[in-house]
């Protein structure tokens, strides 16, 4: 049974990978001034190199045809040419995927640090002031957008990784607060505590296994919220990672550069939240 669920989650992520990127073109193709080159304004070109800018628009101009040959040359290991870059886009992303994967790893380790650091007191001991104070704090971090926060770490000189946390931040404690207030109402938790157990082994022995599965999907939603946070975050940063190369290509209307970056971002996305479900599924199984 569980072989063709995995199956069939498998195959959703494959069509998933597959439409997205169709999108990602799509939008790319649609966009303002993607017919023009900058390059083309450079007067030392002569009129055939011109020529060879406007040829190689008009073969991306036809978006299922390009999208058609980028699979073709995807299964034979090939994922193209920057048009901006000159150079392999396979070669692009082994430069910069381990900055992105280490600072997207960094902080995700810091805002899961500090929301739950922040999130089990909160949940345990109930004191009004505490929670005031830990809620204001992280809805501080929750209403400012990624951007505004990596432009005032810039100036106070911090890195990508803390930026990233600190988008994530929130997230986790909220959830993480409300889920362990809900699960310490269960009838069996009740009666632990009742009977006087302590608080810390209530929480590590009955209310974390509980609520590991819905803290496992968080997990997987996290990952995403780094990704996605990472593109911004880099730019401003100045970090030489996926999300200051997707900037560079969105600029300059790359198209073959863009749409791997499209299907990376799905796949990592994708795979991390299939990750988290199906081991929060494992789990689920185990306690029955």
């Amino acid at each position: 049974m569980w072989i063709r669920r995995v199956t069939r989650q498998l195959l959703m992520i494959m069509v998933t990978v597959v439409l997205g990127g169709f999108l990602g073109a799509t939008l790319v193709r649609l966009a303002p001034g993607f017919t023009v080159d900058e390059g083309e304004l450079d007067p030392r070109l002569a009129k055939e190199s011109v020529q060879v800018l406007r040829q190689a628009r008009v073969q991306d101009g036809d978006i299922f045809r390009f999208y058609g040959h980028y699979w073709a040359r995807i299964l034979k290991g090939d994922l193209g040419v920057s048009r901006s870059l000159g150079r392999p886009v396979s070669e692009l992303l082994a430069q910069r995927l381990p900055v992105t994967f280490r600072s997207v790893a960094l902080g995700l380790a810091v805002g899961w640090l500090f929301g739950l650091a922040l999130a089990l007191p909160a949940a345990m001991y109930r004191s009004s002031a505490y929670d005031l104070l830990s809620t204001v704090a992280s809805g501080v971090f929750l209403c400012l957008p990624s951007t505004v926060l990596a432009m005032l770490l810039f100036f106070l000189r911090g890195s990508a990784p803390l930026v990233i946390g600190l988008v994530v931040f929130p997230k986790v404690f909220r959830y993480i607060r409300n889920l362990v207030v809900k699960t310490s109402s269960l009838p069996h938790i009740v009666t632990a505590r009742a009977k006087g157990l302590g608080r810390t082994r209530i929480l590590f022995w009955h209310v974390l296994p509980v609520a590991g599965p819905e803290i496992l999907a968080l997990a997987g939603v996290s990952v995403t919220l780094g990704f996605g946070a990472s593109i911004p975050v880099e730019v401003i940063c100045g970090s030489p990672g996926i999300g200051q190369l997707a900037w560079l290509s969105a600029l300059s209307r790359d198209l073959p550069l863009l749409v791997n970056l499209t299907v990376l971002v799905t796949v990592v996305t994708l795979l991390a939240n299939f990750a988290s479900d199906f081991t929060a599924v494992t789990l689920v199984r185990n306690q029955q």
